[in-house]
């Protein structure tokens, strides 16, 4: 299974209700009881790995826009370092590290990244502040 694939075919929702639905089987199957839940196949433990990459991509994504939102709400990198049980320096670095990777990924084929005018008002965000 291909998690690109998955990242294209899934919203959040409909990943993490696919994923749920696998583990819960994987959880409950008995390959002792015939009249049981049948143990996943090949295919589809591959699949259940797939869908935590591909919701783990699309919780930092949504992480990062919701870091963007706090500071243009105001939030200190402090605040945010708290929120995400982080110190303010790696909450600042970890966004630093996503901007640079939405700008790199403007040049790969079939995604959507930051432009110039993008990562500049990104990285305005970054600035430091008093606390």
């Amino acid at each position: 299974m291909d998690v690109d694939d998955l990242e294209r075919q899934h919203t959040l929702g409909s990943a993490v209700r696919r994923y749920e639905e696998l583990r819960a089987r994987d959880s409950l199957a008995d390959p002792d009881d015939p009249q049981g839940l049948r143990p996943l196949a090949r295919d589809e433990a591959l699949e259940l790995l797939a869908l935590g990459e591909v919701i783990a991509r699309r919780a930092a994504q949504g992480r990062q826009l919701t870091v963007r939102t706090a500071r243009t709400a105001g939030a200190s990198w402090a605040q945010i370092g708290r929120a995400l049980g982080a110190t303010r320096q790696s909450a600042w670095e970890a966004h630093r590290r996503w901007i640079d990777a939405q700008v790199a990924r403007r040049s790969e084929a079939g995604h959507m990244g930051f432009d110039d005018d993008e990562a500049a008002e990104a990285r305005a965000l970054l600035a430091n502040d008093a606390d």
